[in-house]
């Protein structure tokens, strides 16, 4: 069952990591006008469209202790990130960005302006109109994003291997147990993890579609 918990254990420190970014790059590309801002959005998005391995190529690349990239990283944080669950939380960051942010620019987007305008006229600092008049209002946003992240690290496989590799009880998650035990002719324990990820994604689907048609 360590497979499990260390899926789990990532699964929160993206998410963690992930929603407080979401809430500052998904509000500021809301409300942003400046140029050429598709360029950034599309950026954002590249990990939906891109095969993993290309991303855990890359990451793999730029934590490399044999890279300049690799050695500053190394020197800041005491230790390479290659084969480590440090290194897998930040790659996991990086593959999670577009299901972070996406759900709460929308949110965002879709909030009146007139409502800042009428908290500032009252009184509120921006801050404070953020925090007691947009927040509330975008919180199945906020919800979806925690949601779609939490249960899209669950099942990646790709950006995983390549960066974290396949340490018991570090970095082996659920989706690498299941290719292992695939590999070892282990069906039942392959179909038991399977149908665990399946029933959790389709609940976490199923809990974003509910927010969104309610909200």
């Amino acid at each position: 069952m360590s497979a499990v918990l260390v899926s789990f254990k990532l699964a929160f420190w993206t998410m963690l990591l992930l929603v407080p970014i979401g809430l500052i790059v998904g509000r500021w590309l809301a409300l942003s006008t400046v140029r050429h801002k598709v360029w950034l959005e599309s950026l954002i998005m590249l990990p939906l469209i891109l095969p993993p391995t290309v991303i855990g190529y890359y990451l793999l690349v730029m934590f490399s202790p044999q890279t300049v990239s690799g050695q500053f990283i190394s020197s800041i944080v005491g230790q390479p990130l290659v084969f480590t669950f440090p290194g897998l939380v930040i790659a996991s960051v990086v593959v999670n960005l577009p299901f972070a942010i996406q759900p709460i620019q929308l949110a965002f987007s879709h909030l009146p302006h007139e409502l800042r305008e009428a908290s500032w006229v009252c009184g509120l600092s921006p801050l404070k109109a953020w925090w007691h008049i947009e927040l509330p209002l975008t919180w199945q946003g906020v919800l979806a994003s925690a949601t779609l992240v939490f249960a899209h690290t669950l099942g990646e496989f790709g950006v995983v291997l390549m960066v974290g590799g396949n340490i018991d009880g570090s970095t082996r998650t659920i989706s690498i147990a299941i290719y292992d035990s695939v590999q070892a002719f282990d069906m039942q324990t392959a179909g038991f993890y399977s149908l665990a990820l399946l029933i959790f994604s389709l609940v976490a689907l199923a809990v974003v579609r509910s927010v969104n048609k309610h909200g």
